[in-house]
């Protein structure tokens, strides 16, 4: 039998992450137009409102019930304002590792969100569902998100060469796909001995992924 994470949510001083709602669907789909969120994401090109509505409710909770890994809705705790998400994938049960990416919107950078929100998912894994290793990709040229690797604790186990898929915008105003190294990182439970339980402050729009 497969196994699967539980259907929660987490709260921190700050946020709520939890799964997505019909109401996410408008600044989902915002969110996933953004320019930087384009170059180091590979969600569909348009990114439409149809798109942002398969997302949080068929393709989310699959992720979970099929037990690949489970998506984040991560909001702000006081105006519920979607703050972006945090997607675990790629989990292997049997040596209980996963591997984690985020997304956080335009109007949310720079506060701390991405920090707090990978660091309550890591929390919780370690904790409660008794992980053993945690591994997040950032590319090369993608510094912001590895500052907030860094920030969590995170360990850099190397380079994959030519491993991954960025976009670059083109004279035209369209993309067009470009290659580039991956940055390999890691986090184990006795990592996060002495980080913070608050993770306020400046961080970045979020990891490699290519959620969806």
């Amino acid at each position: 039998m497969t196994s699967t994470f539980p259907d929660i949510s987490i709260s921190t001083e700050r946020l709520v992450l939890r799964p997505f709602e019909e109401a996410d669907v408008p600044a989902l789909a915002e969110m996933m137009t953004d320019e930087l969120v384009v170059t180091w994401t590979r969600g569909p090109l348009p990114y439409t409102q149809r798109d942002a509505r398969d997302q949080a409710l068929r393709l989310a909770p699959a992720e979970r019930t099929t037990g690949r890994g489970i998506v984040f809705a991560v909001a702000e705790f006081l105006t519920q304002r979607l703050v972006g998400l945090v997607h675990l994938r790629n989990t292997d049960w049997r040596v209980l590792g996963t591997e984690i990416s985020y997304i956080t919107a335009p109007w949310a950078r720079g506060e701390g969100y991405a920090s707090e929100g990978v660091l309550a998912v890591a929390r919780w894994l370690f904790q409660d569902q008794k992980f053993e290793r945690l591994e997040l990709r950032t590319a090369a040229d993608n510094t912001a998100a590895q500052q907030v690797a860094q920030k969590v604790g995170c360990i850099s186990e190397g380079v994959l060469r030519n491993a991954g898929i960025a976009r670059t915008q083109t004279e035209d105003g369209g993309w067009t796909d470009l290659r580039t190294d991956l940055i390999v990182w890691s986090l184990l439970a006795e990592d996060l001995d002495g980080i913070p339980e608050s993770m306020a402050g400046s961080d970045a729009f979020g990891g490699y992924s290519d959620w969806g």
